[in-house]
C-alpha cells in the first residue's frame, strides 16, 4: 500500500496543524495498518508566499491502494498532464479510492464522506489567488462559515474561509477527484455540512 483515504479526519475542520500536522496524521494511520516503515504525505497545497502544490510532495509513483490495486504510475498520469493521460485518468473512485483498511469510503446521501481536503487546482498546483481561502488558512483554521445552507457558491467570495475539496468518488458525481468544489467554512461542521470529515488523500513519497 502505498497510497489510501485517510479512514477518519482529524476532527477539528480545516485546522490540521498545518502541513506537518496532515503528514503526521497520515503517518500515524498508516502505521496502524501496518506501513508505517513508508514515509507519508498528505495531498494538499498551501498558498500565498512561499506556496506549496500538492504535487510535489507525494514522491514519484507508483502507487497502489490497500489492495494492492493500481492508482496511478506517476504524477503525470496522477494529473492527467498529456492528453493521452487525460483520457486514461487515475483510478482514484469509488472502487478503488480505498482508506488505509481497505474499506469504501462512504459515497451514499445521505451518508457521503466524498469530501477530500486538497487546496488544490486540478493539476495539482497552488491556486496562484489569495484573495479567496483554498486552503483554511493554511490548514490552520476551523473557522466557521457564515454562508447560508446549500451548494456554496461560485465564485466564492473573498476572505471568507474555506478550503477546496475533490470527490474520492471520482465519476459518481463530478469528474474531479482534487478540485470539486469550495467548503462553506473551515469548521468541522461546515465540512460535515456537504458531504465531509476532514478526510485527506496519503500517499507514500518512498
Amino acid at each position: 500500500m502505498s497510497f489510501f483515504v485517510s479512514s477518519v479526519g482529524m476532527g477539528r475542520g480545516g485546522n490540521l496543524g498545518g502541513l506537518a500536522g496532515a503528514d503526521a496524521h497520515c503517518q500515524a494511520l498508516a502505521a496502524a495498518a501496518g506501513r508505517g516503515a513508508a514515509t507519508w504525505r498528505a495531498y494538499l497545497s498551501t498558498q500565498g508566499p512561499g506556496a506549496v502544490h500538492a504535487r510535489d510532495r507525494i514522491g514519484t509513483g507508483p502507487w497502489y491502494n490497500a489492495r494492492g490495486q493500481v492508482i496511478a504510475r506517476s504524477v503525470a498520469e496522477l494529473h492527467g498532464d498529456t492528453l493521452e493521460q487525460a483520457r486514461i485518468g487515475n483510478f482514484i473512485g469509488i472502487e478503488h479510492g480505498l482508506d488505509e483498511r481497505g474499506q469504501t469510503v462512504p459515497y451514499l446521501i445521505p451518508d457521503t464522506e466524498h469530501d477530500i481536503l486538497t487546496g488544490s487546482q486540478l493539476d495539482g498546483r497552488a491556486y496562484p489567488d489569495t484573495d479567496v481561502d483554498r486552503t483554511c488558512s493554511n490548514w490552520t483554521s476551523d473557522a466557521a462559515g457564515t454562508l447560508p445552507p446549500g451548494p456554496p457558491p461560485d465564485p466564492f467570495p473573498a476572505g471568507a474561509p474555506s478550503a477546496r475539496v475533490g470527490h474520492s468518488d471520482k465519476g459518481n458525481v463530478v469528474p474531479s477527484w482534487n478540485s470539486s468544489h469550495q467548503t462553506p467554512g473551515c469548521s468541522e461542521a461546515n465540512l460535515r455540512a456537504i458531504g465531509g470529515r476532514g478526510r485527506l488523500y496519503c500517499f507514500a513519497v518512498n
